[in-house]
């Protein structure tokens, strides 16, 4: 495990997430954050110059459809029942004076 991880290190980052860490669990911490790091390192050994910058791991692909109207707006059967219309509008009572 080359990545040490101080006991003051522990400390800020429990400070950081509002942890209250026992004696137990800063050291359990030390020696998670430490292999995390070690992992990071070992990744950091691959060669990925023949792998191409990627925004997304999945193959992706645009979802989204074009806007067209295919039912119309219906405006005129809904008003048809309006009890009192206006133009293309309902007429409602007034509720502030």
């Amino acid at each position: 495990m080359a990545n040490i991880i101080s006991d003051e290190t522990i400390e800020y980052v429990g400070i950081l997430a509002k942890l209250e860490l026992s004696a137990e669990e800063k050291e359990r911490a030390k020696k998670d954050i430490g292999e995390m790091l070690d992992y990071i390192d070992k990744l950091n050994e691959l060669d990925t110059s023949a792998v191409e910058p990627m925004s997304h791991v999945f193959p992706y692909h645009n979802v989204f459809r074009e806007d067209v109207v295919v039912n119309g707006d219906g405006r005129d059967k809904s008003l048809a029942n309006a009890p009192e219309r206006k133009e293309d509008s309902f007429v409602v009572p007034r509720t502030i004076s």
